[in-house]
């Protein structure tokens, strides 16, 4: 069952920018299982769908429109349990990239109205405590209810089917090649190979403004590269 939410003190404004990272690079790394690598690949595809409109969308109207385009596959033969994991890996992948957004733009998530917003409210913070305990839920996969292995297997079968949408090869580069695309040398560690990736996917994705798809699936094949080294 999902927690209830729990109503917070809004924070400190100039705790503001350190919110999201430390949320995402060490709150949310205990609480993940240990085998379980690199984001969600469900980010991009909706990236794609919420920059496609500027109106807002349902969970599960973002479900059947990437269940359209080939990129999600049945979870689960107890039709309750594959409604519940497919919600949990949409709102996975939404909290992770409402993160990644910050401070530049806001991604309202609600189950019943998805929307980004070029404008960040002017009390973000409060709405950032709002949803913690609904986004720490979804953060942890031990909330997921199964294995880390399977999880495993199911966000490698995302990526797979993503790389095939975009048309990027997982297997078109060496490691220092990869880092070459990430302008990073041998030195560079997970946490660093991390950060580069969601920053130049977010620079180069064909759906922001200023994006480019042919170094979008560049820095993608790199990624897949590095993320199965460290």
């Amino acid at each position: 069952m999902i927690p209830m939410l729990l109503a917070k003190q809004p924070q400190d404004p100039a705790s503001l920018d350190a919110h999201a990272e430390a949320n995402s690079e060490a709150k949310y790394a205990v609480t993940t299982p240990a085998s379980i690598k690199g984001d969600n690949p469900l980010i991009w595809p909706l990236l794609s769908l919420l920059q496609s409109t500027p109106h807002s969308w349902k969970v599960h109207h973002l479900a059947a429109k990437l269940q359209q385009q080939g990129l999600m596959q049945d979870l689960d033969s107890d039709p309750q349990k594959a409604l519940f994991k497919q919600n949990f890996l949409l709102m996975n992948a939404l909290f992770q990239l409402q993160q990644m957004l910050l401070p530049d733009s806001w991604l309202q998530v609600k189950s019943m109205q998805i929307q980004i917003f070029r404008r960040v409210p002017s009390d973000l913070n409060q709405q950032l405590s709002e949803d913690d305990s609904l986004r720490d839920y979804y953060m942890d996969w031990h909330n997921y209810d199964t294995s880390a292995n399977v999880i495993q297997q199911i966000l490698e079968s995302f990526w797979h089917r993503y790389e095939q949408y975009i048309g990027a090869n997982p297997n078109a580069m060496h490691k220092r090649q990869a880092l070459s695309v990430f302008e990073l040398d041998d030195n560079a560690t997970s946490k660093m190979i991390r950060k580069q990736w969601r920053r130049l996917a977010l620079q180069w994705h064909p759906d922001r403004q200023g994006g480019d798809a042919a170094k979008f699936r560049q820095v993608c094949e790199a990624w897949q590269t590095l993320r199965e080294k460290w």
